[in-house]
């Protein structure tokens, strides 16, 4: 894929970036650079490379809950804007 300043400007448009005239021929050299990395990615044979699911080697490590504070309902309600004594009031959303 040749890489030219038609290339770099519709990119730029795309991502909506401004690119100054005089770093053009930087990105232009940044982006050769990077579409070269990948096609020598891309010539790697990998047709005997089972896919990587896991980076290590644990899977699925949970760990089970545990309590470690419990507050009751007066406590949970003491800071809310808006309450009555049972539950947290909230402002209506969705009017009928």
């Amino acid at each position: 894929m040749e890489v030219n300043k038609n290339l770099v400007e519709k990119l730029a448009h795309l991502s909506r970036l401004t690119i100054a005239e005089n770093e053009m021929p930087e990105v232009i050299n940044d982006l050769e650079n990077m579409i070269g990395f990948v096609e020598q990615l891309q010539a790697v044979d990998t047709s005997n490379v089972q896919p990587l699911m896991f980076v290590g080697q644990a899977m699925n490590v949970f760990r089970e809950d545990e309590v470690n504070y419990e507050i009751n309902q007066q406590q949970a309600l003491k800071n809310a804007p808006l309450h009555n004594n049972e539950f947290f009031e909230v402002p209506t959303v969705i009017k009928k």
